[in-house]
């Protein structure tokens, strides 16, 4: 296991490795983004995280970005150089954005369906039981 120094990192990617996102392609989509941030020698400014399910399953393939708090939707492959010149350059991929942190909460961006709401009946059957 690495310990990585994150003292230069700008950007933090959560990549959804969920059983939806998977099975749309997250595994290529992770490996593109990762293999992108090699390629253009940026390792030590962008820090890439695989995560288990975000619950936007109909999203997929979901992606994350820290510290702006952008949710993106519908990723493939084919969209990791264009999101990783889009760090870089501080350009959302609007037509991507599902979420945008706005200081407070998360906005929806238009086009993105708004979800169920929780609560604790849905929480409890999606939960994993310990």
């Amino acid at each position: 296991m690495a310990t990585w120094n994150l003292t230069d990192t700008q950007h933090h990617i959560l990549i959804c490795n969920g059983s939806s996102c998977n099975r749309a392609g997250a595994e290529a989509l992770t490996q593109s983004i990762r293999n992108e941030i090699s390629a253009k020698g940026l390792d030590p400014m962008i820090h890439t995280s695989r995560t288990l399910c975000n619950g936007r399953c109909q999203d997929k393939c979901v992606l994350i970005t820290y510290p702006d708090g952008h949710w993106y939707k519908e990723m493939s492959s084919e969209d990791a150089p264009r999101f990783v010149e889009s760090l870089m350059t501080g350009n959302r991929l609007e037509d991507k954005v599902s979420h945008s942190f706005n200081g407070r909460c998360f906005e929806l961006s238009e086009g993105t369906m708004k979800g169920v709401e929780k609560d604790r009946e849905i929480v409890k059957k999606v939960s994993k039981k310990l």
